[in-house]
């Protein structure tokens, strides 16, 4: 009876895991709090003792151990300043997510590199700025990085290309400047599960490496961009591509001898300078949903014979507009 009273009372009083919080990461995140000014009059008024560190707003612990796996601050105008880099005292963090934050300010702190564990981070809708750090290349459990609506500056570092388990980089509506790092043609990797490359909206240049051929994946998105050379290194019969978006660049090359991934979804090379015809293989992407080809130099008969899977009806005349001599259903009749 006197040991059951006992493991009775140690049961009641000892905290379960999930109450507890780890005084090294409790440290820390306070810290990340006093970084900023008044931050009893933001989104961090609730960081307190009156509760584990581990039901704080934004911060998610791990159920067996209560370390710190993920931190979100989101959507909020009140907090004013930089990154801190306490966040890197965080040394179980996998998930760090900082989202539209208007007035969040300055460069991606260096110690962000010292933190091994990350596999998530997403940074955007923010006023951050500065370069693509070179010391992200240290991160090298990174599955996703999001660094996108915001101020950055700078060309693409080419070691991007060397995490071994990037399966999206998302680098879009930025400011960055210079040519498709020729090392992207790794990610056709085998060993790699890479779906993902979002750089539209930036100022890059250059012509497209001819190393993308070997690219395989998912999504491609490269608009808004003064991109040139040949984009046929993007297309493929046997790809698995089913987002492939290249408008508004000015790329250049023959229309008529590229090959359309069968799983192809959305098509979108509008505002090129790309000529020839349009392939009739073109109909083996049964899934197609969006096309557009409008402002560019193709010419010749729109195929007709299309085994669309999706759709009811054939594209009309907005996927077609605007080129020097396409014709045919749904624009007016070859002569």
């Amino acid at each position: 009876m006197l040991n059951f009273l006992l493991f009775f009372f140690l049961f009641l009083f000892t905290p379960l895991p999930a109450e507890l919080c780890d005084p090294g990461d409790k440290s820390a995140l306070l810290a990340i709090k006093n970084s900023f000014p008044n931050p009893n009059n933001t989104i961090f008024s609730s960081w307190t003792d009156d509760y584990p560190c581990c039901h704080w707003y934004g911060v998610e612990c791990d159920e067996t151990t209560s370390n710190v796996i993920s931190l979100y601050v989101l959507r909020t105008d009140t907090i004013n300043g930089t990154i801190p880099p306490a966040i890197s005292k965080l040394k179980h963090l996998q998930n760090l997510h900082l989202f539209k934050l208007p007035n969040l300010v300055g460069e991606i702190p260096p110690q962000l590199g010292e933190m091994v564990n990350l596999r998530y981070m997403y940074i955007g809708w923010t006023n951050v700025s500065g370069p693509v750090p070179s010391f992200l290349s240290n991160l090298k459990n990174l599955l996703d990085l999001y660094l996108t609506f915001n101020q950055l500056s700078g060309s693409i570092p080419p070691y991007l290309a060397t995490l071994p388990s990037l399966r999206i980089l998302d680098l879009s509506r930025n400011q960055l400047v210079g040519p498709i790092p020729d090392s992207f043609g790794r990610f056709a990797a085998k060993s790699q599960e890479f779906s993902t490359l979002r750089l539209s909206h930036n100022k890059l240049t250059g012509e497209l490496p001819r190393s993308l051929k070997n690219m395989n994946i998912t999504e491609v998105d490269l608009s808004r961009n003064n991109l040139s050379g040949d984009g046929s290194v993007l297309f493929g019969e046997t790809k698995i591509t089913d987002t492939l978006v290249i408008s508004r660049n000015d790329l250049e090359f023959d229309f008529s001898r590229v090959r359309f991934p069968r799983k192809l979804e959305t098509l979108d090379v509008s505002h090129n300078r790309i000529y020839g015809s349009i392939p009739p293989q073109i109909a083996a992407a049964e899934r197609l949903q969006r096309l557009n080809v409008t402002y560019n130099r193709l010419c010749g008969k729109i195929p007709t014979e299309w085994n669309l899977t999706l759709r009811v009806e054939i594209f009309d005349n907005t996927s077609y507009f605007h080129n020097r001599c396409l014709c045919g259903i749904p624009l007016p009749p070859c002569k």
